[in-house]
């Protein structure tokens, strides 16, 4: 069973205008594309919050040996290296 309510919107006129206009050139309701609308930023929010970042790490944490002291500098120079930097 669906239940419908009434209720009132404000709606920025320029904006409302555009909307009737699209309503009668596909000759759909008011109702129609405001429900359609409703349901597509709902949809879209919804994807927002259910994006998880998957875990992307090595199997250690640790450094090469040969970073194994965590010097920056050392790290960057041996990225860069050959490069012309």
């Amino acid at each position: 069973m669906v239940l419908c309510m009434k209720t009132t919107v404000e709606i920025a006129s320029a904006l409302l205008a555009e909307a009737k206009e699209v309503a009668s050139q596909e000759r759909t309701s008011m109702r129609a594309l405001i429900e359609e609308g409703l349901r597509r930023v709902l949809e879209d929010r919804q994807h927002e919050r259910s994006f998880h970042l998957r875990r992307a790490s090595f199997r250690n944490s640790r450094l090469q040996p040969e970073f194994a002291d965590g010097s920056w500098d050392r790290i960057r120079d041996r990225i860069y290296e050959g490069r012309g930097s």
